[in-house]
């Protein structure tokens, strides 16, 4: 839930990066973080779990423009992916407002991708948001490692698995080149923004 900050004029609103351990969710922050230097306010602080980590940073969308004359400050988050930090996971997404879905292309994530993409809908439905409402993007990270000869998923097999219900917009990317990371950024926020300009113009007409 974006918050009003009337004193600053600020929308302050969330995106989360969510996904299997490992899948590279970490590895698209810190991309973003290096090469939007001039919309990123502040630092990257980084919350170490054994085996995989929680980031965020402030993230200023300079050319999406204002809503009701007021900047927009996004944070952008990563969940740590591992099984064992479930209760991370729900903790993080409290507030969100846009989620990014980074799945794993490699053939044997596969379980793991869907898995992963469960965990996320039943926390979601516990925060009392539909999956299917809430502005979403799937990314399908590391189609970089086709290029080595591992074996990877083909998007259409990932977009069978993870996307036919759903029908978010989707990304082929690699988070370590960061090939499609934009792309998967800006549809997140011009989704996430499209949601908040509705929900305020609902404010208005409901205190109206």
């Amino acid at each position: 839930m974006a918050i009003f900050n009337i004193k600053k004029r600020e929308i302050e609103c969330k995106v989360v990066y969510y996904g299997p351990g490992r899948c590279g969710k970490t590895t698209n922050l810190e991309y973003i973080f290096k090469s939007y230097k001039k919309q990123v306010e502040g630092e990257m602080v980084s919350i170490n779990t054994e085996g995989d980590r929680t980031l965020f940073f402030d993230f200023l969308p300079m050319e999406l423009g204002k809503i009701k004359g007021c900047d927009v400050r996004v944070q952008l988050f990563t969940v740590p992916g591992q099984v064992q930090y479930s209760s991370t996971r729900k903790l993080v997404l409290k507030g969100v407002d846009g989620v990014v879905f980074v799945a794993d292309s490699l053939d044997v994530r596969r379980e793991k991708n869907m898995t992963s993409l469960k965990d996320l809908q039943k926390n979601l439905k516990e925060y009392g948001l539909n999956i299917f409402k809430i502005p979403l993007v799937i990314q399908y990270n590391k189609r970089d490692l086709q290029d080595e000869g591992l074996p990877v998923m083909s998007v259409e097999k990932m977009e069978k698995d993870l996307n036919r219900q759903l029908k978010a917009p989707s990304f082929a990317a690699s988070a370590v080149s960061g090939d499609g990371v934009g792309k998967t950024l800006q549809e997140c926020m011009k989704l996430t923004l499209q949601a908040l300009h509705r929900q305020f113009n609902w404010s208005k007409e409901d205190n109206g």
